[in-house]
């Protein structure tokens, strides 16, 4: 299974990943992917993605998705699974050998530097997921540029990402100490350059440079203790509430009191948390 790395040409590199690339946040990924599976699945069949294609899995972490992308196009389709994590890469190398999924290619690079990270790859690619990645990068224009050059003629692009962000990811009843820290996490990811409102700008983006948008809608879930969702925000929590404290967004007393708040709910059968609302788009090359 082949990797490929950016040209040394390309020094803009984006900050490093906010959530982080260690073992921890690999194991929440895959919680995380398996609990949007089903949503994920029909967006995917809303983007025509089919046995045979060449598919870009942008931002693909350890490969959650590249491998269900992989099951998909089949043996005589392709997978280019790009993420900036060199760890996260050998996870899915890992997990593609052990399945035989020999058309799973991995790229090392910027997903805001596709062009050069991809230079054999303008207009051979026949769709491209990206999923929770807009939301991170400085510059999302510079995304959208680069698959308007690698996606064919009538190519797809298939976006999870969000929007409203803070506003509605809400504990119920709502808690003061669970708000404070929502709104670090917000401010967390745009002091690297993210936007959690980037969802209501992409369309234009998209439009701006050839595309038409086919599909946007919105999936809204929400939690109750002891739910398996519940366990999706819990996850969260406990990988990057600490970061939090470590640069400074908060204070190791907020995080006390967080998570006070949070033992609290999920021992109310009463409780419920409205998660962050995952906007979709399919957008296709004219």
């Amino acid at each position: 299974m082949p990797t490929h790395s950016a040209s040394a040409g390309s020094s803009k590199k984006s900050a490093t990943y906010v959530l982080g690339t260690g073992s921890d946040e690999s194991v929440r990924l895959g919680l995380q992917h398996r609990l949007w599976s089903a949503a994920t699945h029909i967006l995917w069949e809303r983007a025509k993605i089919q046995p045979g294609q060449t598919v870009l899995d942008l931002g693909c972490g350890p490969g959650h998705a590249a491998m269900d992308l992989a099951q998909i196009v089949g043996p005589t389709g392709r997978v280019i699974a790009m993420d900036e994590s060199a760890s996260f890469l050998k996870q899915l190398h890992d997990n593609a050998v052990s399945r035989k999924f020999h058309h799973v290619e991995r790229v090392l690079g910027d997903v805001q530097d596709m062009e050069s990270v991809l230079p054999g790859e303008q207009g051979q690619v026949d769709a491209a997921y990206i999923r929770w990645v807009f939301c991170f990068v400085p510059r999302p224009e510079d995304v959208v540029k680069g698959l308007a050059k690698v996606l064919k003629p009538g190519g797809r692009v298939a976006v999870q990402d969000y929007f409203n962000y803070e506003r509605c990811l809400t504990l119920a009843p709502r808690r003061e100490a669970f708000t404070k820290v929502i709104n670090a996490v917000a401010a967390s990811w745009r002091s690297r350059g993210g936007d959690t409102d980037i969802m209501g700008k992409l369309p234009g983006m998209f439009l701006k440079n050839g595309f038409r948008i086919e599909h946007l809608d919105v999936v809204q879930r929400m939690a109750r203790p002891g739910s398996s969702l519940w366990h999706w925000p819990n996850s969260f929590w406990q990988t990057f509430v600490p970061k939090l404290v470590e640069t400074g967004f908060i204070t190791g007393e907020d995080m006390m009191a967080f998570n006070k708040a949070w033992e609290e709910a999920s021992a109310d059968p009463g409780a419920f948390i409205q998660l962050p609302p995952v906007f979709e788009l399919v957008a296709i090359k004219d």
